[in-house]
């Protein structure tokens, strides 16, 4: 049984000798038992592996083929002994005709032999002059060193855990319907595709595109590997490119040009392909309208896989943030954009020229409100058009109200100072609350005065109430219902907390000193929602992530539970992979049972949400992607943490 659904896969590029089988026949077998150490489950080597990519009218040479069948019996015979899959290069005589094959090997049988399809024969590339298409072939087996074998497009399965595979051989990725397009549709998960493709200037850049978009396209994972540098260089130098892409992701690529032989791996993760595919409902779709008139068989076979030490993939602890900066300026431009486009488009459409907020020295208010302001700069409207209201109470700190005080200012919104302690005080008397007992009652009683201020300001005003919570707090119902919990437009509920903080100092770094120093003295304030009396020193009494556990982690957990649908299980794992320098797995383990209870207890309010703009991928809006029962039981989930990950 696959360990957690991954699977471990090799591109690699041995050193070959053109036109020399039994000296590549021994650097084959080096370089693939150097990769054994790695414990690989698929491996996969270049295009005409075993005889080298460019030998010319030498295919056309007796002697050659017949050393060539030589070494791909010794290799079979060499794979008795190793643990994983090899698929390599080499040709086929066929009622004497040449055809260019991946062969899939396997304990000492050739599982199946793949004939190129889409044969070049432009510019520096004449294979036409030696082999055949693959789609010419009339027959569907070949029996070769006493076995029959599957011959033609195939779909591989394994029997014991249910991994599909294809493969296709170098230009067929170039054409304009791939080979892969059918298998895909037709259930092959990873694609692996043997190539000898030339360096020219930008051709690495193409390539990687090709690969990437491929493995988008169809919600798969795609392995390539092409000729390395010791291929013939009378009119063009191989490079020995390797990729390795999943889901439109490139998960690992080497370094090109190398001379010696080399690989790259990683695990490959079926569950996140199996679910993107469950959640594309244009996959079925697309396979109705699109037929290959080449036939595709599928066969099974039985592979063991071999018990893995560690998973060898980085996991993202922040999978809302890009990893490279300069992908972050971007992301955050974007989705500032988003907001200010959303919140314009609602503006003009209601006619409302005025804008309502509650700024309470946070980073969710601060978002909604630079966003708002950024909005009515868009539409020419007045800054003191925002009237933006600081609503101290029994728990606000003086480092964060004089922050929200330095930040409106600092924008020239109508600031407004309204004091809700009186008015809380009254309401306690109201409905029978000792004011000396801090719990839930004391709390929201404050969250929903605010509110309660903010919505009948709007209505004197004619003006609209900007929601400030984010996804983060959507997914642990962290907000008080009917409080902080409701507006006119919602325009952070897109946003994960984590992403949030990179917003703010995004827009931060672009602007003044003075605004500068404002944003990041919130920017290192501690998250807390202030409805608790203060301590001694003036410090809050109340942080939230001590209460509930890191947003880091649980904007973790919100990702791989809504993107992939990932068990607990498996998202424990996950986590004590990513975070394993980090926290202990106790501790994650306890966020985790945190995180499901309240995302099961909380759907209640997340089923009332007010409009707000989709950002990501993820979205907890009951309008479009997140439609689930207030009543749901997460029993079920929650048992599903206590098994023992393997």
């Amino acid at each position: 049984m696959l360990s957690m659904n991954f699977l471990r896969v090799v591109a690699g590029v041995p050193e070959i000798k053109v036109g020399n089988p039994d000296y590549n026949k021994e650097k084959i077998c080096q370089l693939w038992n150097e990769i054994e150490k790695v414990s690989p489950d698929l491996v996969v080597f270049p295009e005409l592996t075993i005889t080298g990519y460019s030998c010319g009218e030498l295919f056309n040479q007796k002697i050659l083929y017949k050393s060539a069948l030589e070494a791909l019996k010794e290799i079979l015979t060499f794979s008795k002994n190793m643990s994983s899959i090899l698929i390599l290069g080499s040709y086929l005589n066929i009622h004497n005709k040449l055809y260019n094959c991946a062969f899939v090997i396997y304990k000492g049988e050739i599982l199946a032999a793949i004939p190129k399809v889409h044969l070049p024969n432009k510019h520096e590339f004449y294979e036409k002059r030696w082999f055949v298409s693959g789609k010419d072939l009339n027959e569907n087996s070949f029996t070769l060193f006493n076995q029959t074998f599957p011959l033609g497009n195939i779909i591989l399965t394994d029997s014991n855990s249910g991994f599909s595979f294809a493969v296709e051989i170098c230009e067929d990725l170039w054409a304009p319907v791939p080979p892969s397009t059918f298998l895909y549709l037709k259930g092959a998960e990873i694609i692996f595709n043997l190539s000898a493709s030339n360096a020219i200037v930008a051709k690495s850049d193409y390539r990687k595109t090709l690969v990437s978009q491929q493995s988008a396209r169809f919600n798969g994972a795609y392995i390539y590997t092409s000729s390395g540098v010791h291929e013939s260089t009378t009119d063009y130098l191989m490079d020995g490119h390797a990729l390795i892409a999943e889901n439109g992701r490139i998960l690992a690529e080497n370094e090109r040009f190398q001379r010696t032989g080399n690989f790259i791996t990683t695990d490959i993760d079926l569950d996140i392909i199996r679910s993107q595919r469950l959640n594309n409902s244009s996959f079925g779709e697309t396979e109705l309208l699109v037929e290959s008139k080449i036939p595709i068989q599928k066969i099974t076979f039985n592979f063991v896989q071999e018990k893995k030490k560690k998973l060898n993939r980085y996991i993202e602890k922040m999978p809302f943030v890009p990893q490279d900066p300069l992908k972050i300026t971007e992301r955050c431009e974007e989705i500032f954009n988003i907001q200010c486009g959303a919140l314009a488009k609602r503006i003009e459409h209601t006619g409302i020229k005025k804008a309502v907020i509650g700024i309470s020295g946070g980073l969710d208010s601060t978002l909604a409100f630079l966003a708002t302001v950024k909005t009515f700069q868009l539409l020419n409207l007045p800054p003191e058009n925002i009237i933006a209201i600081t609503m101290p109470g029994f728990g606000t700190t003086e480092r964060t109200y004089n922050n929200s005080k330095k930040l409106i200012q600092s924008f020239n919104a109508d600031f407004r100072e309204i004091d809700i302690t009186k008015s809380c005080l009254l309401h306690f008397e109201m409905i029978g609350h000792d004011a000396h007992i801090h719990d839930v009652t004391y709390e929201n009683v404050q969250a929903r005065e605010r509110t309660e201020i903010l919505m009948n300001l709007a209505n004197k005003v004619e003006g609209l109430v900007i929601g400030t919570g984010d996804l983060s707090e959507l997914a642990l119902g962290w907000c008080t219902y009917n409080g902080d919990h409701m507006s006119m437009y919602g325009l952070n509920g897109g946003i994960p907390k984590t992403l949030v903080k990179y917003l703010v100092e995004w827009f931060a770094d672009n602007q003044n000193q003075e605004i500068k120093d404002i944003l990041y003295s919130i920017l290192d304030t501690p998250i807390s929602p202030e409805l608790l009396p203060a301590k001694a020193n003036g410090d809050s009494l109340q942080k939230t992530e001590d209460i509930i556990g890191p947003y880091l982690v649980h904007d973790f957990y919100l990702f791989n539970f809504i993107k992939y649908g990932f068990s607990p299980e498996k998202i424990l794992f996950l986590a004590n992979e990513a975070f394993k320098d980090d926290f202990p797995e106790n501790k994650l383990k306890d966020w985790l049972k945190v995180f499901l209870r309240r995302f099961f207890t909380q759907q209640f309010k997340r089923s009332c949400l007010p409009d707000g703009p989709k950002v990501g991928s993820i979205s907890l809006s009951p309008r479009g992607d997140w439609k689930m029962p207030s009543d749901g039981d997460g029993e079920i989930w929650l048992k599903n943490i206590e098994k023992e990950i393997k």
